[in-house]
C-alpha cells in the first residue's frame, strides 16, 4: 500500500469518527466543548503539516494545504465565536456602574 493511500484512509477514518463523535454530544454541551475542539483543530494543523513534510506527491500536497486552510479557519472562527459568547455573559460597563 502506498503512503498516499494510507494518508487518505487515515483522513477519511478521522473525518467519519469525528462526525460520529460530534453527533453524540447533546446540544446543551456543544457550546462549552467547542472551545476545546478548537484547540484540537490546532493538532489537525500540525498533522497536515507533517503530511506535507512527507513530500510524496502533488495530491498529498494539495490535500495537506486544504487541510491546513480548513483547520486554520476553524481555529480562528471558533475562538472568535467563543469570545463573542463569553462577552454576552459580561454586562456592559454602564450597567455595572449603575448597580
Amino acid at each position: 500500500m502506498s503512503r498516499e493511500l494510507i494518508l487518505i484512509l487515515v483522513f477519511i477514518a478521522a473525518a467519519l469518527i469525528g462526525y460520529k463523535l460530534i453527533n453524540a454530544v447533546p446540544s446543551l454541551l456543544h457550546t462549552p466543548l467547542m472551545s476545546g475542539m478548537n484547540a484540537l483543530s490546532g493538532v489537525t494543523i500540525l498533522g497536515c503539516m507533517m503530511a506535507l513534510g512527507f513530500n510524496l506527491g502533488l495530491g498529498s500536497r494539495v490535500i495537506g494545504i486544504i487541510g491546513i486552510v480548513c483547520a486554520t479557519v476553524n481555529v480562528v472562527a471558533g475562538f472568535s465565536l467563543t469570545d463573542r459568547m463569553l462577552n454576552m455573559f459580561h454586562g456592559s460597563k454602564d450597567e455595572e456602574k449603575k448597580q
